[in-house]
Order: structure tokens, then C-alpha cells, then sequence
């Protein structure tokens, strides 16, 4: 059994009594640095113990000799808010999947939607500047999930310099955010980069009075775009400075490519002068975004690393073969999703970039998982396991965590076990439980915390998403439970679990 914030690594039996950790009993004879658990137990009654020694009996008793037993990953970033899609995380060790980068605005609809339909993992949203900003500013509709986020991402309208009196209306839609629950304020400013520093900075304050972090896609860096108003990296730096927030960078590589050493320093820095910040990286050389957004317009390219060539379509597998193609998808089609390649992953030299950031020490791990691209009529939102072919999405969707497992854990032994369980379950919990007192119950295997539980075998356990075949499940998981109930047993997905809990401010 593994516990990151305790360092605990020892065979152990673990009782769980209606979706709580009531007990955790070290096996006879056993040392802490034993990394295998004999069993996870279903405990009749509330137990308090930790750490003892007493044998544990049950209702139930689950035999996972060989096993670890590990708090269920929880991922900050994942843009999945679906059945489907929460059923591809399950399967890649997630127990809680929270939408923090983009977020949603008005929080509540996301919240109540998500309710309705019941999900198998536990969900939260951050407020979504974007969409607030959107409706203060560019006078779009307010809502309408993330597909309409998407929709818009690349319209001007949103992305113009606010008046005072819009700016003050994008700051009250963000309050009532927070006041509905709200985990944070997403800000996704690379896909408005020129707006005032200002603005980002009052945003930074609001999230900071309330005790949340800030969820950042950064604008451009002065390497890349000479003239931007502020260097992405040293704008988060200083919000963190100036107003006091924990400021979170996501995905540092994937904004930051061949300067992501430069971005790390900086942000080292300002943790060295008192600043709060952590980031998040994930294994892969490629993003994926809506193919309107700013930074994929023609003239912009250059700026961004990237070619023409670089950009595939999801839902084809078509690769842009021009600047006019681009500018017909563009007017089109502006919310469909492409991948971008933008960093080679055959190459030592920019995997090396990707290494970095996942091994840097206040990086956790972060999926960015991606709705699913239906290729056809969307099936009925039940249904599993996925028709072969009628999806298509990010590799990472499917296999983030156990890509990080498999290739930093077994392959180049460059983390530990317990170090590499800590970066997908404990650091990302410590990012939220200042503000949010649900994360404080969740990872870690500790008695009074919620029974979030993965269980897979550390020899086996990988991913099978490519490019090519984006939806395949990864392997070597034989149970997850969220709230104590399965959602995966003997490694098959269970299709009638909905378990998943709202997470809330």
C-alpha cells in the first residue's frame, strides 16, 4: 500500500465503510518498505486505527496479493466531462476529474448538467474566465458548456480590450462563479494574449480574497512573440508575487516547448521569493485544441513553433496541407478539434524537454484530456465498451498516468513508485484543499479519508492510445473505486457505476 503524504509503503490491509477509509492495518511482520498490499477489506464497522498491526475482517473481503493499492489519481486538467470520457480516465487510474484550466461559466449549469446525467468519476469546474469574458466583453451568449467555449475560442470578439465597466462586469460573473462553488478561476489567456496585464493581475486578486488558485494557459513568451505585453512565465511569477494566489501553470511544455528550461527557472524563482506556484506537465509532444484558436491563425504560426504540417484534424486524420486549407477550416469549422505537434517525441533532444518537466519537482501530473470527436452519430452516452472507430480524441485522454507510470517508473527508473503515485494524487490535492476542504479527504490511504482507491500491478500497468488509435484503454489496473464503489473490477469497467460526487469550493 502506498501513501504519498505519509510515505507509507508497506503490505497492509485497507477497510472501507460506505465510501470511507476507516481503517488502515500494516500486515504482521510487515516493513514500511515493502511496497505490495495483501488486501483491501470492506470493513463492517468504523474503525480509527492507522497503521496498527490489528488484522481486519469484513462484509467483504477483496484479496489483491501483488498488487499496490494507491490513492485513485485525481487530474486537475481534464476538459473530458463526459460518460465516455470519465470511462477512459477510470481506466487510466483516475478517480476525480476536475475541468480547472478552461473552466465553465455560469458554474452552476456545468455543475447541475453534470448531476443530471451522473457521472463515474468525481467532477468540478473552475470559473471560466473565458466564457465570463465572452459575455462581459465579446456580448456572446453566456454558457452553453464547453463546446460552445470551443465554438468561440477563435472570435475577436472576446479578445478585445476590456472598458472599465466590462472589465467590471467579467469580475462579477466570476464572484457569482465562486459563490456557486466554483475551484478556482480558469484563465486560458494564451488564446487572447493581448489583453491588459491588468486585467490578469485583478482576476489574480479575486481568486486570491477567496482563497483559490488561478489555472493558467500562459500567453506567449517573449521568445516567441517579442512584442506581447508580458512574458507568459513572468506573468504568472508576478501575480503570485504581487497578490498572494497560488498561481498554477498548466501544461508548462506545451506552451513553453524548446524554452520549457526557462519557464522552470522562473517559476523556481519565484517559489524562492515566497511565491506560491506549482505547474503540471504530461508525456506527449503534441497539444490539441480547437483549430479557431488565436495561436493557430496563419501569420501566427511562426510565433508558436509551429508549421502548417504540424496540425491534424481530429476527426480525419487530415493534416493541413497549406495556409488556405487552414483559413477554410478556420471559417468553417472553428471548433474542431486538431492535434499540434510540437515537439518530437522520436527525437532525444525534445523528449528531453518533456522529461524535464515531468521530473522537475513541483510539476504534478496533469492529462489535459480531451472531449471525444465522434466520427459518426454519437451513440447512446451509455454504451460500452466504445464501437471500434467511433471516437477519436488525445492519446492522453486514455493514457496520461499510465504512460507516466510506465515509462518514469519502469522503463527509466527516474522516480519512484511512491514519488510517481505522489504527482498524480497527493501534490495535486495540496494545489486545491487550501479553499476547497474536499481535497484534504482525498489523495491519500489514510483512515477518514474518501475511498478513492486504485489497485493495479506497477509490472504491467501502461498505455495503448496512440494518434492513430486514440480511444484503446491502458492495462494493468484491477480495480478503481471512487467513493467506495467500483467503477472498474478485475479490470473490466463496470457500465451501471455512476459514483462520481461533485467536488465544490
Amino acid at each position: 500500500m502506498l501513501d504519498p503524504e505519509t510515505g507509507l509503503d508497506a503490505l497492509a490491509d485497507v477497510a472501507v465503510t460506505s465510501g470511507t477509509i476507516t481503517a488502515v492495518s500494516l500486515a504482521p511482520g510487515a516493513s514500511p518498505a515493502t511496497a505490495r498490499s495483501p488486501a483491501a477489506t470492506a470493513s463492517p464497522t468504523p474503525e480509527t486505527c492507522t497503521d496498527s498491526s490489528r488484522p481486519l475482517t469484513g462484509h467483504r473481503t477483496l484479496d489483491v496479493t501483488g498488487l499496490v493499492v494507491a490513492p485513485g489519481f485525481i487530474d486537475l486538467h481534464s476538459h473530458s466531462h463526459t460518460v465516455a470520457g470519465h470511462r477512459l480516465q477510470a481506466l487510466d487510474g483516475v478517480t476525480t476529474a476536475l475541468e480547472l484550466e478552461l473552466g465553465l461559466s455560469p458554474v452552476g449549469e456545468a455543475y447541475r448538467q453534470a448531476g443530471a446525467e451522473g457521472r463515474p468519476l468525481n467532477y468540478g469546474f473552475s470559473a471560466s474566465w473565458a466564457q465570463a469574458r465572452m459575455a462581459a466583453v465579446g456580448a456572446l451568449p453566456h454558457g452553453g458548456g464547453a463546446s460552445a467555449a470551443l465554438a468561440h475560442l477563435g472570435d475577436p470578439a472576446w479578445q478585445r480590450e476590456a472598458g472599465r465597466p466590462q472589465e467590471r462586469a467579467l469580475l462579477e460573473l466570476l464572484r457569482r462563479d465562486l459563490a456557486d462553488g466554483a475551484l478556482g478561476v480558469g484563465l486560458i489567456v494564451g488564446y487572447a494574449p493581448r489583453i491588459r496585464p491588468e486585467e490578469y493581475l485583478a482576476v489574480a486578486r479575486l481568486a486570491a480574497l477567496a482563497r483559490l488558485p488561478t489555472f493558467t494557459h500562459a500567453r506567449s513568451l517573449v521568445e516567441q512573440v517579442p512584442d506581447i505585453p508580458v512574458d507568459g512565465a513572468e506573468e504568472i511569477a508576478r501575480a503570485a508575487g504581487e497578490t498572494g494566489v497560488h498561481a498554477h501553470y498548466c501544461h508548462v511544455t506545451s506552451t513553453s516547448r524548446r524554452h520549457t528550461d526557462r519557464v522552470l527557472a522562473v517559476l523556481d524563482r519565484a517559489r524562492a521569493e515566497g511565491g506560491r506556484v506549482s505547474t503540471e506537465a504530461y508525456p506527449y509532444g503534441a497539444g490539441m485544441t480547437a483549430v479557431g484558436a488565436t495561436f493557430l491563425a496563419p501569420e501566427y504560426l511562426p510565433a508558436s513553433g509551429l508549421d502548417v504540417g504540424d496540425i491534424v484534424l481530429a476527426a480525419t486524420g487530415e493534416r493541413v496541407r497549406d495556409h488556405a486549407r487552414l483559413r477554410e477550416l478556420r471559417a468553417t469549422d472553428p471548433g474542431a478539434l486538431a492535434v499540434l505537434h510540437f515537439l518530437d517525441e522520436t527525437d532525444a533532444a525534445d523528449q528531453a524537454f518533456i522529461d524535464r518537466a515531468l521530473l522537475h519537482p513541483a510539476t504534478v501530473v496533469g492529462s489535459d484530456a480531451m472531449p471525444l470527436t465522434w466520427t459518426g452519430p454519437a451513440p447512446d452516452p451509455l454504451a460500452w465498451p466504445l464501437p471500434p472507430g467511433a471516437a477519436v480524441t488525445h492519446p492522453r485522454t486514455a493514457g496520461t498516468f499510465s504512460r507516466m507510470l510506465r515509462r518514469y517508473v519502469r522503463e527509466l527508473g527516474a522516480l519512484s513508485l511512491l514519488e510517481a503515485v505522489g504527482r498524480a494524487t497527493h501534490l495535486p490535492a495540496r494545489v486545491l484543499e487550501s479553499g476547497v476542504p474536499a481535497l484534504r479527504r482525498k489523495g491519500r490511504v489514510q483512515a477518514g479519508c474518501d475511498a478513492d482507491l486504485v489497485v493495479f500491478d506497477p509490472a504491467v500497468v501502461g498505455d495503448r492510445a496512440t494518434y492513430a488509435d486514440s480511444t484503446r484503454p491502458s492495462v494493468g489496473y484491477a480495480h478503481v473505486f471512487v467513493g467506495g464503489t467500483p467503477v472498474v473490477a478485475h479490470g473490466e469497467l463496470v457500465p451501471d457505476a455512476l459514483p462520481g460526487r461533485a467536488v465544490r469550493r
